[in-house]
């Protein structure tokens, strides 16, 4: 069975940023958080457009819009209709006051860095990326890594690290995210690290954490494919595999906030070493050190510390493609790994789109037509159409983008919730 792969490109920020949540969908919401959440997602909107929306009285949008103008989050602004005479955007509309608050979003992996500055409406003010040795750190170097970071992205406009409202990180790993502490990250040579409180107090402002394919996920959810959708999956593969899972509009993470680990699902008992020191794990069989370390033994090849691990691989793909029997057995049994793990994903959660994400997606052995027709093999056959399989196209700042998004929904929350117990 042939499947469709459609990359997507990055998305346009002037269309306004955050779920596109169905009318009357979250009615369990404090309602100033649903018209705020309304005006952010739409760029620009009428009152009279939110109050159809959300089902309420012209008059009850009128009272919060100016509550939310009064608190500075939201502001009137010009807007030209499209056409004269036409119906088009009102000539008066709402949007968010941009200058309001700044965040910045980070992500830190094992082999790179990045970061992005965002203002309150979610438009990219400026980003850095740097790559850094593949080395596990302490929690107080990991601390020097965020400030430097936060310090370079924000020196790139002129911002001082004080005029932000909150930073948000993803890493790799077993992240708790409600109580900000990291069980275990790649990254890390600690468990068990208060990585949320200990930035917040180094930076001076709040400090949100992730896993860093939740937010990947929260990146497509806010900024890009995943807006309109209520529920979908992306898949990330790097040096790890990883994924995130968008339920009803939301990231969901589990009970203990640990979820959708895919990569640590396991696929041959007593099987290869995984990085998380358990054995059998599909990223083991699927992430970058991986596929070099099948390399090292099937080709006699070498991985030197220090050496890139994206040099060693692209020469495999080379001489994958020149023919080399040894390399294209070394990525089709990749393939064939992620399309049981693929086909797992269908069948547990039967997404209609998943995403996959990732440096890694350069290689076209992994997501090639006879591992997607594996995939379809594995997946229950219902006589429906099966999940759109997309490559998404952002490159390598798209979790810095899932970051600043986490940050920016911890300020709105912030916010307005003394609205709503001064209301109550």
């Amino acid at each position: 069975m042939k499947r469709q792969i459609r990359k997507r490109p990055a998305p346009d920020p002037s269309l306004g940023c955050g779920p596109l949540v169905p009318p009357l969908a979250e009615v369990s919401r404090p309602l100033r958080q649903q018209v705020f959440d309304r005006v952010r997602a739409a760029g620009l909107t009428a009152r009279a457009q939110v109050a159809r929306e959300l089902g309420v009285s012209p008059a009850t949008i009128t009272t919060i819009t100016s509550e939310l103008i009064e608190a500075g989050l939201v502001e009137e602004v010009a807007a030209p209709r499209e056409a004269e005479g036409g119906r088009g955007r009102p000539a008066v509309a709402l949007g968010v006051r941009a200058a309001a608050h700044h965040v910045v979003g980070l992500k830190i992996s094992d082999r790179d860095l990045s970061a992005v500055v965002m203002d309150f409406a979610g438009r990219l003010l400026a980003e850095h990326h740097e790559e850094r040795r593949p080395v596990a750190l302490s929690a107080s170097e990991v601390l020097d890594v965020v400030e430097a970071l936060v310090c370079r992205v924000t020196a790139k406009i002129g911002m001082a690290r004080g005029d932000l409202s909150a930073v948000g990180i993803g890493l790799p790993g077993y992240v708790d995210s409600a109580r900000g502490r990291v069980l275990w990250s790649s990254i890390l040579a600690e468990r068990g690290v208060p990585l949320g409180a200990l930035a917040s107090e180094r930076l001076g402002t709040p400090v949100q954490i992730d896993n860093d394919a939740n937010l990947c996920a929260m990146a497509e959810l806010w900024f890009g494919a995943g807006r309109r959708l209520s529920d979908f999956a992306v898949v990330t593969i790097e040096h790890g595999l990883g994924m995130g899972m968008v339920a009803n509009h939301r990231i969901f993470r589990g009970a203990r906030g640990i979820g959708m680990e895919l990569g640590h699902t396991k696929v041959q008992l007593d099987g290869a070493l995984c990085r998380c020191g358990q054995r059998g794990c599909l990223e083991a069989y699927v992430a970058d050190y991986a596929l070099a370390r099948e390399a090292t033994t099937a080709l006699n090849w070498t991985h030197r510390d220090g050496q890139s691990m994206m040099v060693l691989l692209e020469s495999l793909y080379d001489h994958a493609k020149a023919g080399n029997h040894a390399a294209r057995s070394i990525f089709r049994r990749a393939g064939r790994y992620l399309a049981v793990g693929l086909g797992n994903v269908v069948n547990l959660f039967d997404p209609p789109l998943i995403i996959l994400a990732g440096a890694r997606l350069r290689f076209d052995y992994l997501y090639a037509e006879d591992t997607l027709a594996e995939m379809s093999a594995l997946v229950l056959d219902t006589g429906r159409p099966l999940p759109e399989i997309e490559i998404h196209a952002w490159g390598e700042m798209l979790w810095a983008h899932g970051a600043a998004a986490l940050a920016l929904s911890a300020v709105s929350d912030r916010l307005l919730c003394p609205m709503r117990e001064a209301a109550e």
